[in-house]
């Protein structure tokens, strides 16, 4: 969905807004648990995320975590967290982490608002803060799985997962 296809919804507002309004735009349900954070659950091709935006007004952040369907069993951690080493330093916005207590593996990045614009986010914005996420969770789903489940190596699973095909079958 592009800017255009918004018609009279907002095109910039409270960045808490303007991702719920993305969010209904795509039909996916969301919740607002409070004035700080919004969450609601996206259908990739691999798997269900959850995204989720935490709203910091005093420092003027908006925090966007997308968080893959990945429990990582603590004996795997630490070939996860090789494979955070090599993803990580590829991505040019965001990183991939775990959450030591659960385990489980997410996407995080942030956006500093303008003070100057009362802290409000542009549905431009919205949209790369979420497609950011959503690409690059889609992108190396399968590397997780093949450190996971494949019993390969992080480089190995990088190379696998990542091979991009040339020309037509």
């Amino acid at each position: 969905m592009n800017v255009g296809e918004y018609g009279d919804r907002l095109l910039a507002g409270a960045p808490l807004d303007i991702l719920e309004d993305y969010f209904n735009a795509h039909g996916w349900q969301s919740e607002r648990n409070g004035d700080e954070e919004i969450v609601t659950a996206v259908k990739g091709s691999w798997t269900q995320y959850e995204m989720r935006a935490v709203w910091r007004e005093e420092e003027r952040v908006l925090q966007f975590l997308a968080l893959p369907d990945i429990r990582v069993p603590a004996e795997k951690r630490g070939l996860v967290y090789e494979t955070f080493g090599l993803i990580n330093e590829q991505l040019w916005l965001g990183h991939f982490e775990m959450w030591a207590a659960s385990g489980m593996i997410l996407f995080r990045h942030a956006a500093l608002l303008d003070p100057g614009s009362d802290g409000t986010l542009s549905i431009e914005q919205a949209e790369m803060l979420i497609e950011a996420a959503l690409d690059e969770c889609e992108r190396f789903y399968p590397v997780f799985q093949f450190v996971l489940w494949g019993d390969k190596t992080p480089p190995e699973a990088i190379q696998a997962a990542l091979v991009e095909t040339v020309g037509e079958a």
